[in-house]
């Protein structure tokens, strides 16, 4: 029987591998693999869920009810607010609208995994600046990659998957040093996991008001824990985030995560001590590691990476090997999330042991 004659795709399509994510763990095993909060749902949070939209009816396609409320808490208007199906959407829509065939878009490699896939499916040709010492962003060399071509540039703070942060004296700089018009994503999705006092906050710092051309992303699956939900958010100027708008999917925030991201909103002090557990628990998995010979670079989000090179997948195959499910990048590096209490002597007897 012949091959039947299928559509034509697009070459660049048929070779893009597709988003990779993270394995899934046994009932015996702990997954470290996919950076996603350990804690159960708060109370709040579930019991708002079970008040959520109908199934059987649309949500609220604009979601503004979450727009009014982080528009209050940043003190801005709830048409500088886009909210999307996680921050990663709102990262294909904002390429997608501002970049085409010929176009270029500039990020710091390695960084979060599906940043090359952006450019590639909207036609344009992504352009990959090595990090530098420490598996930090190069912003000096990012900013010398600019050409009259690029549209797009993504600074990804705290580095998924390295872990180390771009400072605000390094943004303000590299800011200073892009032209105008090119669109600047600010993706801090750990955001509330940092504890280096000299990291940048493009809300705080309300880096957008100054800099239109600057876009801060955050989103509610790390630190809030609704990885399930699919909700994240963008603040910076209403028309460039309208060209988000025009290129979002309708309807793909459904009513359930708007009600449960509103729900996080009102339960901030549980939620900073979450993230303080979870601090503790990485700094104890970093000083651990580092102990043990691991030449761990500094790590602000809620991971840490172990630089094993050629030896990454023997490496994690130990990892998996001992009930615990890691994030391999073969030839880089290991990302390990931090994940329950029980976990860490675990990872750092296994750790211990790949360094003989």
């Amino acid at each position: 029987m012949s091959d039947p004659i299928l559509p034509r795709i697009r070459p660049e399509i048929a070779a893009l591998p597709p988003y990779r994510q993270g394995k899934q763990a046994g009932a015996d095993a702990f997954k470290l693999s996919s950076n996603e909060n350990p804690f159960d749902p708060l109370p709040q949070v579930v019991a708002a869920l079970a008040d959520a939209t109908p199934m059987n009816r649309y949500p609220d396609a604009t979601a503004r009810a979450l727009r009014e409320r982080l528009g209050e808490r940043y003190g801005v208007s709830p048409d500088a607010v886009h909210v999307a199906s996680g921050s990663v959407a709102i990262l294909y829509q904002l390429v997608q609208a501002a970049a085409t065939v010929g176009d270029e878009v500039v990020y710091a490699w390695r960084s979060f995994e599906a940043y090359p896939g952006l450019p590639l499916v909207a036609g344009a040709t992504g352009v990959q600046v090595p990090l530098t010492t420490g598996a930090r962003h190069d912003l000096a060399a990012m900013a010398a990659a600019v050409t009259d071509r690029t549209r797009v540039i993504i600074v990804c703070t705290p580095n998924n998957p390295t872990g180390p942060i771009v400072t605000s004296a390094e943004f303000a700089a590299f800011v200073a040093a892009v032209p105008q018009d090119v669109l600047i994503v600010l993706d801090e999705a750990y955001a509330e996991f940092v504890t280096a006092s000299d990291a940048v906050d493009g809300l705080a710092e309300r880096i957008f008001e100054a800099h239109p051309n600057v876009v801060v992303l955050r989103t509610f699956s790390k630190a809030y824990g609704l990885a399930g939900l699919r909700v994240g958010y963008a603040i910076g100027h209403p028309r460039v985030l309208d060209a988000a708008r025009s290129t979002a999917v309708p309807l793909s925030v459904t009513g359930a995560a708007e009600r449960a991201a509103i729900a996080s909103l009102d339960a901030e002090d549980e939620l900073r001590a979450r993230v303080a557990e979870i601090v503790a628990r990485r700094t104890a998995l970093v000083d651990g590691l580092r102990g043990r010979g691991w030449d761990v670079p500094d790590a602000q989000g809620n991971f840490v990476w172990l630089p094993t090179g050629d030896a990454t997948v023997d490496v994690a195959s130990a990892f998996e090997n001992a009930g615990l499910i890691v994030r391999a990048f073969p030839g880089d590096g290991i990302r390990i999330s931090v994940g329950e209490q029980e976990s860490l002597q675990r990872v750092l007897d296994v750790a211990a042991a790949q360094r003989g």
